[in-house]
């Protein structure tokens, strides 16, 4: 195949003496080998994405490796440089269980001591929420976490936070970016001062803990908490350094944890998947609860920053939720705290993105809360706290399995999260409910809302080519109908314009930009067209919803939301 000139002049550049022989080599065996691998290596830089930056392992710009991963740190330590002048600067580092994320950490600990920046390096594998909770911890000004959540195994990633501890946002992540993009390879300086590295472990990890039960107890009765009985599993990855603990130190005993899926791996050898959004990552949890009867399942991804829950229904039967349905009962649980408590004034807030359950808007309206809603990705609702700080943040999440208690950490946390769904399950049992009928009560009270994800993988050059093709074609043929029901308004957040269809009115909309376009029907149904921002695939975000008047006509008034989001897919074409 005819490889198309700057991929030559890519690949050729990594064929100089700035990388190192083992590099050279493995770009001459591309070359040899495999000219469609060569291509997608090269063919583009990684970037910076909702979620830092993520990627396949391997040689190349379009890859993760030491160069890559080196290059990003040089130019990040150019701009703490900048952006603390005349300050002593810290970074904190943590790693998942990936391949090769314990050693890629090290050389981004050794770049950062190249450039004169004190390093606290977590000695072993740890959750990413515990990165974002060490920033602030050890007064540093970044953090960088080595990992790539739930995706494949080839795949791992690296995340910058800020001295807040949230990821970095506008203005900084575009000022770092142009620094990076303007370095060259041969001036990454990867000599190591080992004097400004020091690792660290325990002492972060009991004040992490200590934290977490702050923030996320609730005066559960000890009895109550002993009657809970839990399945939890950490899925391969890093929540197993420090769920169980958590949830032992707050007193949950109960705990059965999946044994086959104890030990951290980079492989995931029992899921297809380790996404607990995906159901059959849940499987072995699923039968470990039939087996010792519980109450509860959790699950966790490999970073352990989000949590899949499974509960019993009115049946007696295991059913997942999803992510805007944990979202929801985290939130109305941490309202009802907060207000019985007589802590809410009207200077309180609630956290949610574009992408997420219209439910959340609801819910905080009926406790007199705001609600912030922001894009996709949780350094946005981190964001939201640094942006008011009159204004105290109870909680927050997205539909993505992810949760944010407090602001202690300010990213979504599993930990902190895990704590406080058993909290809401517990309570639940001790006075007669469970988790599953809390959630339809919601439903009666605030709306019957229902969402359904539809994701399109698409993957590679030509991938990535069809996912921006979908996304001009919704642009510039915009659809006027949908399911029999007019498109009354659509945003679109790129040019952050909102069109009145049925005026033909136009609004600004106050949010950064993002490449994403909200349809609004005439029936109240939503849906969001979104590229992915870590993974090859194009996202369709459907909400539907009506009223429930008793929860004992939630199946039927379920199957009517449920043929409606069916109908909504086949009229799209989105199979």
């Amino acid at each position: 195949m005819e490889i198309k000139q700057n991929i030559l002049n890519a690949v050729n550049e990594w064929l100089t003496p700035t990388f190192d022989a083992a590099t050279q080599l493995a770009v001459k065996e591309l070359i040899a080998g495999s000219p469609k691998e060569l291509e997608e290596s090269f063919y583009k830089d990684l970037e910076f994405g909702t979620g830092g930056m993520r990627g396949v392992m391997g040689v190349g710009n379009n890859r993760i490796n030491k160069y890559t991963l080196g290059k990003s740190t040089q130019g990040l330590s150019d701009y703490l440089h900048k952006a603390f002048p005349n300050q002593p600067l810290k970074a904190a580092i943590a790693y998942d269980c990936r391949h090769n994320s314990d050693t890629l950490a090290k050389l981004v600990a050794d770049v950062f001591s190249a450039n004169g920046i004190e390093v606290y390096l977590f000695s072993e594998l740890r959750p990413t929420p515990e990165l974002s909770f060490a920033v602030k911890h050890l007064g540093c000004q970044c953090g960088i976490v080595l990992t790539a959540s739930h995706n494949p195994p080839e795949y791992n990633g690296y995340k910058v936070y800020w001295e807040d501890g949230g990821q970095i946002v506008p203005p900084e992540d575009e000022a770092i970016i142009n620094g990076i993009e303007k370095l060259n390879f041969n001036q990454i300086k990867f000599e190591a001062n080992e004097d400004l590295i020091h690792y660290i472990g325990a002492e972060v990890d009991a004040a992490f803990i200590k934290s977490s039960i702050e923030n996320a107890s609730f005066n559960t009765p000890a009895e109550a908490k002993e009657n809970l009985n839990v399945v939890f599993t950490s899925l391969h990855g890093t929540s197993i350094t420090l769920v169980p603990d958590t949830l032992s130190q707050a007193g949950y005993s109960n705990v059965h944890i999946v044994e086959e899926q104890r030990v951290p791996n980079g492989d995931f050898p029992t899921v297809k998947s380790p996404n607990p959004e995906e159901p059959e990552a849940l499987t072995m949890a699923l039968a470990l609860a039939d087996k010792t009867n519980a109450d509860i399942v959790i699950g966790t991804d490999p970073d352990c920053d989000r949590l899949g829950i499974a509960v019993r229904n009115n049946e007696g039967q295991m059913t997942l939720l999803n992510g805007n349905q944990t979202m929801i009962l985290m939130t109305a649980f941490l309202l009802e705290k907060w207000k019985n408590a007589g802590k809410i004034n009207g200077k309180q807030f609630v956290g949610s993105t574009i992408v997420s359950t219209p439910m959340m808007m609801e819910l905080a309206t009926n406790y007199d809360v705001e609600c912030k809603v922001g894009l996709t990705g949780f350094k946005w609702i981190a964001k939201m706290i640094k942006d008011f700080p009159e204004q105290e943040f109870i909680g927050g999440g997205e539909e993505s399995f992810g949760y944010m208690v407090g602001d202690a950490v300010r990213d979504k946390d599993a930990v902190a999260a895990t704590l406080l769904i058993c909290e809401v399950a517990a309570q639940a049992k001790a006075k007669g409910s469970t988790v599953y009928k809390e959630l339809l009560q919601l439903y009666v009270e605030n709306g019957f809302y229902k969402e359904f994800l539809v994701s399109i993988t698409k993957k590679g050059m030509e991938g990535l080519q069809e996912i921006n093709q979908m996304m001009i074609d919704l642009r510039e043929n915009p659809l006027k109908e949908i399911n029999g029901q007019r498109v009354i308004i659509v945003e679109d957040y790129q040019s952050s314009v909102a069109k009145n269809l049925l005026d033909g009115s136009e609004s600004a909309m106050d949010i950064p930009k993002s490449n994403v376009l909200i349809y609004y029907t005439e029936d109240g149904s939503k849906i969001c067209a979104r590229p992915s921002g870590t993974e090859p695939k194009i996202k369709f975000y459907i909400s539907v919803n009506t009223i429930l008047d008793d929860v004992a006509d939630f199946k039927e008034v379920e199957a009517v939301l449920d043929q409606k989001i069916k109908n909504i897919i086949t009229a799209m074409q989105l199979k």
